[in-house]
C-alpha cells in the first residue's frame, strides 16, 4: 500500500496549485487524473490581480506575466460602435501591483504548473483515476486504477476532490450540486483576426441579437471568441462549425477571422455543494462550484480555494494546529462561492436576456449608463476591487480578530504604491508573521522572540494611511497573507489570546527564518 499526506484527484489549475502550495510547506501530496495528458484547449482566460498577489508565495507572479498577455481596459460595443471604455490601470493603480487583467490561457496555465510542480519531484500521475475511498477516523483508504487497469490501495491522511463538475469525490461523499443550468448554448473560438477590435484588449459587444467578448491572447492578431449560440442551431450544438455561427455580431465589431484554431460549444452550469468538507475529504474548485465565465472568476475561485486549504493542512499535518482548523476552510469559501454565483448569474442574465426590455436596457440605457456610472471614483473603485478579487475578506471566519483603522481582521492586507523591497518579501512569505508599518511596541518585539516568528516593522508612508493601515499598528498575517489579527493596544497579550483561543502552535520552520525578524523598509 502506498502512503502520502494528502491525495489530490484532479489535475487541473486548482490541483495543481494545491500540489505546489503543499509541496513548498513541506507536504507529501500526491496527485492523480484520469486524463491522458493535460488539455490542449481551455475556456478559462483570466488571472486577476489578487491571484498573481498570492502566486509571489510560489515565484509564480513574474512568469504567468511574462507568457501572459496584459490587458490594461475593456470596452463595450453597441450597434456597430465602441459605446465605452474602462482602463484598468487608472482604477488599479493605488489598489494593487498588477493593475490590469492578465490573460495567460488555462492550458497553458496549466503547463507552468506542471513544471513547477516537477522542481519539487513530483509529477501528475496521468490515466490513474479514483475508484473509491473510505474515511477510517484516522486516515483515508484509497483505491486507485492505473493506466494498465490493475488497481492498487493508497492510504492518506487527507483527500481533495479537485475532480471538476462531475467529481467522484463529491459524489462519494453526498454533499450534493444544487444548481441548474443556463438555457443558452455558447460557442468558443480561438482565432487568428484582425480589426478595431483585435487590439489587444478586451471587447464586450452588447448586440440585440448575439452576445460576443474577444479577448486578447499573446501574440499578433491573436483573440479568443467566446459568444451565443442563439436560435433553433443550440438544439444541435454539438455538431456546429464555426461556420454556422451567426456572424451578426462578428460584423459590428468589425472582427476579421482569418484563421480558426480552435472551435467548441458548450452550456453554463451555476451551482455550489452544500459542503466543502466531511471528515477527511474536501472539495475545491469546480468539484464544489461552478458559474457563468461572467468577470473570469472561475479558475481565480478554484485557486483561492487550493491556498486557503493547503496552509491550514499544513499546519496540521506538522502538528501546529489542531484539525479543526480545517473547519474554518468551508466557512471562508462557501459564503464567497454562494456571492459569487449570485453576482455572476446577474452580469450572465444581463447580458444574454431575449426580448424587446432586454435588448432596450442593454443597447440603449447600458451604454449612457454604465460609462456614467464608471465616471464616478467610487464606483471604478468598487469594480475593479470585486472584479480582481481584492475586495475578498475573510472578516466574518473564525480565523478573524480585531479591527485597526480600515483594517478587518479577515482582510487583505492593503497594498500602497510606496512599497518596498522588504515589504513585498513579507507578503511573499508563507508563514505566520507579525507586520508592524512604524515601530513595534517593546512587548510586541519580546512576544515574537519568545514564539520565534517573524516581525517586519516596515516603512509608514501617507500613501500606507490613505490604504486604511495604521502607523505602529499590529497586524498578524496568516500563511496566506490575510490579516488575522488587527490590534492597536496590548497587542502582545491579544496575540497570546489568538492563539491559545485557537490551539495554534505556529513554531518556527525554514520559511520563518528566511525572511528573517526584525529590519526596516
Amino acid at each position: 500500500m502506498s502512503r502520502c499526506q494528502v491525495l489530490i484527484v484532479g489535475a487541473g489549475p486548482t490541483g495543481l496549485v494545491l500540489a505546489l502550495w503543499l509541496s513548498k510547506l513541506g507536504v507529501k501530496a500526491r496527485i492523480v487524473d484520469k486524463t491522458e495528458r493535460p488539455g490542449a484547449t481551455s475556456r478559462a482566460l483570466a488571472v486577476q490581480a489578487r491571484t498573481l498577489e498570492l502566486y509571489r508565495q510560489l515565484d509564480l507572479a513574474e512568469p504567468v506575466i511574462a507568457r501572459g498577455h496584459k490587458t490594461p481596459a475593456a470596452n463595450l460595443w453597441v450597434k456597430g460602435r465602441r459605446a465605452a471604455r474602462v482602463t484598468f490601470a487608472t482604477i488599479g493603480e493605488d489598489l494593487t501591483p498588477y493593475p490590469f487583467l492578465n490573460i495567460f490561457p488555462q492550458d497553458e496555465h496549466e503547463q507552468l504548473l506542471i513544471e513547477r510542480l516537477a522542481d519539487f519531484g513530483l509529477a501528475v500521475e496521468r490515466r490513474t483515476e479514483l475508484v473509491s475511498f473510505a474515511d477510517n477516523g484516522d486516515r483515508v483508504a484509497a483505491r486507485l486504477k492505473g493506466p494498465d487497469g490493475g488497481e492498487e490501495a493508497c492510504e492518506a491522511d487527507y483527500i481533495v476532490g479537485c475532480d471538476g463538475a462531475r467529481s467522484t469525490v463529491r459524489g462519494a461523499i453526498g454533499t450534493g450540486f444544487p444548481g441548474s443550468t443556463y438555457q443558452q448554448v455558447f460557442y468558443v473560438a480561438d482565432v487568428e483576426a484582425a480589426g478595431p477590435s483585435v487590439d489587444g484588449e478586451l471587447h464586450v459587444d452588447l448586440d440585440e441579437a448575439d452576445f460576443l467578448a474577444v479577448f486578447p491572447l499573446a501574440g499578433e492578431g491573436r483573440a479568443r471568441l467566446i459568444g451565443t449560440v442563439r436560435d433553433e442551431r443550440a438544439e444541435h450544438a454539438e455538431s456546429l462549425r464555426f461556420e454556422d455561427v451567426s456572424d451578426r455580431a462578428i460584423r459590428n465589431m468589425k472582427v476579421e477571422v482569418r484563421r480558426v484554431n480552435w472551435f467548441s460549444t458548450y452550456r453554463v452550469h451555476h451551482r455550489v455543494t452544500a459542503h466543502f468538507r466531511k471528515g477527511r475529504a474536501f472539495l475545491a474548485g469546480d468539484a464544489a462550484h461552478i458559474h457563468s465565465p461572467a468577470g473570469g472568476q472561475g479558475m481565480n475561485t478554484g485557486i483561492g480555494d487550493a491556498i486557503n486549504l493547503a496552509w491550514k493542512l499544513a499546519e496540521v499535518l506538522a502538528g501546529r494546529a489542531p484539525d479543526v482548523l480545517l473547519d474554518s476552510y468551508e466557512p471562508e469559501r462557501l459564503a464567497f462561492a454562494r456571492r459569487l454565483v449570485s453576482s455572476t448569474d446577474r452580469i450572465f442574465s444581463f447580458a444574454t436576456a431575449e426580448g424587446p426590455a432586454a435588448d432596450f436596457l442593454r443597447t440603449r440605457l447600458a451604454p449612457i449608463a454604465i460609462p456614467a456610472a464608471l465616471s464616478q471614483d467610487a464606483v471604478r473603485d468598487y469594480f475593479f476591487r470585486t472584479i480582481s478579487q481584492i475586495t475578498l475578506n475573510y472578516r466574518d471566519g473564525p480565523l478573524s480578530a480585531g479591527k485597526v483603522g480600515r483594517v478587518h481582521g479577515g482582510d487583505r492586507l492593503p497594498w500602497a504604491p510606496t512599497a518596498g523591497s522588504c515589504e513585498t518579501a513579507t507578503l511573499s512569505a508563507m508563514t505566520w508573521q507579525v507586520v508592524v508599518y512604524g515601530v513595534a511596541a517593546r512587548d510586541v518585539g519580546s512576544w515574537c522572540d519568545r514564539h520565534r516568528i517573524p516581525l517586519r516593522e516596515l516603512a509608514f508612508t501617507p500613501a500606507h494611511g490613505a490604504a486604511g493601515i495604521v502607523k505602529d499598528a499590529t497586524y498578524l498575517l496568516r500563511p496566506d497573507t490575510y490579516v488575522a489579527l488587527a490590534v492597536q493596544d496590548g497587542a502582545a497579550e491579544a496575540l497570546d489570546r489568538y492563539f491559545a483561543e485557537r490551539e495554534l502552535r505556529p513554531g518556527p520552520r525554514e520559511l520563518a527564518d528566511a525572511i528573517g525578524r526584525g529590519g526596516s523598509d
